[in-house]
């Protein structure tokens, strides 16, 4: 068995070379290796072309598992992602052909395009790690994560995700354009790709070292008063008027307990990839506005006011005390 030091060692490798891959989006590759190693899936949503298929692709490189993209569209059927029963005329029997669902990395490009049903059988994948079609369930692999992404410029002919759907998510993260520099380096690092000139990925990560890595985050010391923070921080959700009339005016629904569950874990998992054994509140903090934003449902005012979830949580930050 590798070394702690070892594996950490491989996850920082994979993540600079992820960061020369995808130029400008630094918190989007953090956000994948936290979501690898709190075993979840991520929400993406971003505006095309800023690098949310290359991520995952990248991070593809980066591990011994599969991966495959299914593009979302209106006329998608259930069956197109979990797979189905085939029939065999000749004999009469049945036998079960695997969707593309059964990859250790699947891509649900444009989630929000394909109507209800589609979403559910995806969502229940996600939720259950197993597909059933008919009277029989087949398991999903070990390592199984779903990246969905989601395009807010067009909203013409989608299909919102319901609040308790959007819950199955660990994280939601938000893609902004590069900068002006990455940009330059955008450029760069296309005219290299097109003469042949590609960094090579690291040596993949195995399932082993994977599933290692995820037993160490998992063992990162939090101490009772980060773990309390974070029960704080849920419970203002849910009773805002103890702490602000004015959060009390903006949450209507509160967070679910998946979003305490989903903080402790993708902050022991940001404190192990920055090197640490034990959590701090900068890490649950980092990690709150992608856990909370997609859970968190606005009143008529807050929306009517022009306040976003994100306004929300700062407000959160500044009055639920640490410790």
């Amino acid at each position: 068995m590798l070394k702690s030091t070892e594996i950490a060692n491989n996850f920082k490798a994979l993540q600079n070379w992820m960061a020369a891959e995808i130029i400008g989006q630094p918190e989007l590759i953090k956000r994948l290796l936290v979501a690898l190693l709190a075993d979840g899936h991520l929400l993406v949503e971003g505006a095309p072309g800023v690098a949310k298929t290359r991520a995952i692709n990248a991070l593809s490189q980066g591990i011994s598992g599969d991966f495959h993209r299914i593009q979302f569209t209106p006329d998608l059927l259930p069956s197109d992602v979990t797979g189905s029963d085939i029939y065999h005329p000749e004999d009469g029997s049945f036998s079960f052909s695997k969707g593309p669902i059964f990859h250790n990395l699947v891509l649900a490009d444009e989630i929000n395009r394909a109507p209800a049903k589609v979403q559910s059988a995806l969502l229940e994948a996600m939720a259950e790690r197993q597909v059933s079609v008919g009277s029989k369930t087949y398991g999903l692999p070990e390592v199984f994560m779903v990246m969905a992404t989601q395009n807010p410029l067009e909203q013409e002919g989608t299909y919102p995700l319901p609040e308790a759907q959007l819950d199955r998510f660990l994280m939601k993260v938000n893609v902004d354009y590069p900068d002006i520099e990455a940009e330059r380096e955008i450029l760069k690092l296309a005219r290299n790709e097109a003469s042949g000139k590609d960094i090579p990925a690291p040596q993949a990560l195995s399932d082993e070292q994977l599933l290692q890595a995820r037993a160490e985050v998992l063992a990162v010391h939090m101490a009772p008063a980060i773990e309390e923070y974070i029960v704080q921080l849920t419970m203002a959700t849910r009773k805002p008027s103890l702490y602000s009339a004015q959060l009390a005016g903006f949450i209507e629904v509160g967070v679910s307990p998946r979003a305490s569950i989903a903080l402790d874990r993708c902050s022991r998992a940001l404190a192990w990839l920055d090197g640490r054994d034990y959590v701090t509140p900068e890490d649950v903090q980092s990690v709150l506005y992608d856990v909370y934003r997609h859970r968190l449902i606005l009143t008529f005012e807050a929306e009517a006011n022009g306040v976003s979830a994100d306004d929300v949580i700062a407000l959160l930050v500044e009055q639920v005390a640490v410790g």
